[in-house]
């Protein structure tokens, strides 16, 4: 794990003294070692900058070429071992929380080395993910926040369906519950606490949240034991990539999962975390994270406005070669010219559509500005997977969404945008086998592109209003930028971690060391230093 900084000067970033010495505040951040869970921090980084607080971003080895392309200020300034990085997703959760015993010690020296020239942390920001975290830096008297990835709708569904399952008012309802949501039959049910009283079909529900108890699901299994028990107690506040007008009605539902049981953390709406980064870019530089290595920008350059589709499937889900080549067949009859960002390694496009493929569209196969892409004029619409970040961008760029949820919350995510916001359409000819057809993609394509009836320019002029609305929400005395400004006050009045005695702090020094040494000892053979 590498400990860099960020700061608003060349030389902000620090040295060996973990990027201090010039009093100003200071936030340590700890973003999940995922593109999709990085990116966000790095713009919520680039905005705290701006405002002339200093950042420490923690991550791995592994992670921090990224980082260090997308935060070209940043300096490397500790390391810690890559040993912890397995190819399975389950098992690399796990490891996360072997970080633990070191994750301690630099935050123990931030605290321990604190002085007026260098402030001991104003608050420690960790991904939900890596919530086994949060207690630690509460342990040393740093305020701790969550940072959630998800909109307050999808996490509020997803808190709300796992808490009837886990904690209902009778065995009986938890029983009628899981039987409406596990049965096997598509029954429509409502969502406890749910202001709208949706209708969900139990396929909307991601399986980590359908079956809790599921011994069998090491995801769930982690999130069960690692996550729940510290992230509610822990959490001093909770920082949401979202804004007031897309999630503001399950505002309440979600905050009340966090009372009781020495919670009571607020959830602070600062997004799109996208935009705020573009207002520090455009006063400074351009945003890192768009670099164009495949020529994508110059490629939507040939083409008239609005005329070309996106398609984006992200990085987590594995999409078949047998779906990629009924996408294919679906872009090239949709009639509309296409970016089409493909992670696969296996896959190529059908020989009969090659040419086709060739004239109309481009394929990217690395790295694609997806940013700039979505704001730029030629694309007038999106195929989606229908991850949050991309939800947002897409939203703040103004631009409509075929709705293509493959995996985790994504159908959530679907749900709210086509249900709730209305800016987008859902694919809806999906096979047994689970294969969305060519003829699909293609209807979809068109209608999202504003070609296919009222329901198709009803989404695209609601893109239009959020678009406005995200960035009427970031500008200086929007909603997010009040609430970004209102949670630093917040922080500024909390004196516990300013006002510790030095017998308090050394007793804080012995406490860390003793539990850095027992879990230093429980690692079976992964060597820590």
């Amino acid at each position: 794990m590498e400990m860099g900084g960020v700061g608003n000067d060349d030389h902000s970033s620090g040295g060996g003294d973990h990027g201090g010495g010039d009093g100003r505040e200071h936030v340590v951040m700890f973003p999940f070692m995922a593109k999709g869970h990085t990116v966000p921090v790095i713009h919520l980084a680039a905005a705290l900058s701006r405002r002339g607080l200093r950042v420490t971003i923690l991550t791995t080895p592994a992670n921090a070429p990224f980082l260090r392309r997308s935060l070209p200020r940043l300096r490397s300034t500790d390391h810690l071992p890559p040993d912890l990085y397995p190819d399975l997703y389950p098992a690399f959760l796990r490891a996360t929380a072997l970080l633990r015993a070191p994750l301690r010690r630099l935050l123990l020296q931030l605290v321990a080395d604190s002085s007026s020239s260098s402030p001991r942390p104003l608050c420690f920001v960790a991904d939900f993910l890596l919530s086994w975290s949060l207690p630690i830096a509460r342990g040393l008297g740093v305020p701790a926040l969550v940072f959630h990835g998800m909109s307050v709708f999808s996490m509020a569904m997803c808190k709300s369906i796992f808490s009837a399952l886990v904690t209902p008012p009778s065995p009986s309802s938890s029983s009628a519950f899981a039987a409406a949501i596990n049965g096997g039959d598509e029954v429509p049910f409502t969502v406890p606490g749910d202001p709208r009283s949706l209708l969900f079909a139990p396929s909307e529900v991601p399986s980590e949240v359908r079956n809790p108890a599921n011994p069998e699901d090491p995801v769930t299994r982690f999130l069960v034991e690692e996550i729940g028990p510290a992230e509610r107690p822990a959490s001093w506040g909770v920082l949401v990539n979202s804004f007031a007008e897309l999630d503001r009605e399950y505002v309440d539902l979600f905050e009340g999962f966090y009372r009781g049981g020495g919670g009571g953390a607020r959830a602070w709406l600062v997004g799109p975390m996208s935009l705020l980064a573009a207002r520090v870019n455009a006063e400074e530089e351009e945003d890192p994270t768009d670099h164009d290595p495949e020529g994508c920008l110059a490629w939507l350059d040939e083409h008239r406005p609005g005329e070309a589709v996106y398609v984006a499937f992200g990085t987590q889900a594995h999409v078949a070669d047998a779906q990629l080549d009924e996408a294919a067949h679906g872009l090239v009859g949709s009639g509309h010219p296409f970016l089409w960002a493909v992670r696969s390694e296996t896959w190529a496009p059908p020989a009969p559509l090659a040419a086709q493929i060739q004239s109309r569209g481009k394929i990217v196969r690395g790295w694609a500005p997806q940013n700039a892409i979505l704001g730029h004029v030629a694309v007038g619409g999106f195929v989606t997977h229908c991850g949050w970040n991309s939800v947002l961008e897409s939203l703040s760029a103004g631009k409509p969404m075929l709705a293509w949820p493959m995996i985790a919350e994504q159908v959530l995510n679907a749900k709210h945008l086509v249900e709730i916001l209305g800016a987008g359409v859902r694919v809806r000819d999906i096979m047994s086998d689970g294969i969305v057809t060519r003829d699909e993609v293609a209807a979809g394509v068109r209608e999202v592109m504003g070609g296919g009836g009222e329901r198709g320019q009803r989404a695209r002029a609601r893109a239009v209003e959020l678009r406005d609305a995200a960035a009427a929400a970031v500008a200086e005395g929007g909603t997010s930028w009040v609430a970004l400004e209102n949670l630093l006050q917040e922080l500024r009045k909390i004196k516990n971690y300013e006002t510790a005695s030095s017998n308090t702090e050394n007793s804080m020094k012995d406490d860390v060391e003793r539990r850095t040494k027992e879990e230093e000892s429980q690692q079976h053979g992964v060597q820590i230093v």
